[in-house]
């Protein structure tokens, strides 16, 4: 589903809004279409929670952080962002759900897309039985090169 810039069509971007919610099994609540038009209003992004939030700050959307969190998790769930997580205490939430790799830059702690075709995974073990694999996920950690 193209999300790119929703928020610039004004009422035609509040009802594609409105139906990708809908369309996803979410109801589209006053929250999630403010936080649903920030997130999908910029194209493919990675953004955390406390980022989101901030940007809702910004926008005068009046919602708090666990709000943030529990509505990134539902869109999650419902397939509309990909959960990237960096290490056991940072997690980023992707808009772009197809499949691809990360680079994660330790110096400012951003997530760049690595562009399709460069990251290759080979060798994935069989996993045990009973199990599938539901997908592969690969952060590489980059830090600027000291002189």
């Amino acid at each position: 589903m193209e999300q790119t810039g929703i928020l610039a069509a004004g009422d035609r971007g509040r009802l594609q809004l409105r139906a990708m919610l809908r369309n996803s099994g979410l109801r589209p609540t006053r929250q999630r279409m403010a936080l649903a038009g920030i997130l999908f209003g910029q194209g493919n992004r990675h953004i955390s929670a406390e980022g989101l939030h901030e940007e809702a700050m910004t926008h005068r959307v009046p919602v708090s952080l666990a709000t943030v969190y529990n509505t990134l998790h539902q869109f999650t769930e419902a397939g509309l962002l990909r959960e990237v997580a960096v290490d056991g205490s940072k997690t980023y939430f992707d808009t772009n759900t197809a499949d691809h790799h990360h680079f994660f830059v330790e110096d400012n702690n951003q997530v760049i897309d690595i562009p399709p075709g460069q990251m290759g995974v080979g060798d994935i073990p069989a996993p045990p039985p009973g199990y599938e694999i539901s997908r592969v996920d690969v952060v590489v950690r980059l830090r600027r090169m000291r002189d």
